[in-house]
């Protein structure tokens, strides 16, 4: 990692001169430049001193991204079929159980269901994209047709269905990962 680099990246992104940082952080316009340049290595202190300057701190600044990828071929989907319950369950976002959502793509068959979910605290988002479902939600149900969408807080027990002789196939989002 470039440090120096990643200083100006920073800066700039503040808008800020490297007058200005010097003036926050209580350093030289030619010290900021060596650094910006890696010719110069700031102490931890400086560099901590810096960071605060720049709103960030040093945590932050050294943890990397974990997933780059923002693109997932259809090679990296995970398929996992159940015929006892007739659905086919697609992880789309590979390892997206540590991410903050997970989508999948549920099918299922005539008369096929999903399991049943217990309430969690997060979010519920689905849209059918074919055929038609019943979400059950608690002790209420709702059909929702292609094209049609669904979203709740999961403060209660859910699930859905294929009460039709079609298959369905629902786009199906839990935050925080649920499935």
């Amino acid at each position: 990692m470039k440090i120096g680099e990643k200083l100006k990246l920073l800066r700039i992104r503040m808008n800020l001169t490297q007058q200005e940082l010097a003036n926050r952080s209580e350093l030289s316009k030619g010290f900021i430049s060596q650094v910006e340049r890696d010719l110069s290595s700031p102490s931890i202190a400086t560099l901590k001193d810096l960071l605060e300057s720049l709103g960030t701190n040093l945590k932050e600044f050294f943890s990397e991204p974990e997933n780059d990828e923002v693109v997932f071929r259809k090679e990296a989907v995970f398929v996992q079929e159940n015929d006892d319950m007739g659905q086919v369950i697609s992880w789309i976002v590979p390892n997206a159980q540590k991410n903050m959502m997970e989508p999948i793509l549920l099918r299922l068959k005539k008369n096929g269901r999903s399991e049943i979910y217990g309430p969690h605290a997060g979010e519920v988002f689905g849209y059918v994209i074919q055929g038609s479902i019943k979400l059950c939600l608690g002790g209420n149900s709702h059909k929702v047709k292609m094209g049609e969408s669904f979203y709740y807080i999961a403060k209660c027990a859910y699930h859905i269905e294929n009460t039709t002789a079609r298959e369905s196939l629902v786009l199906w989002v839990t935050s925080p990962p649920n499935f």
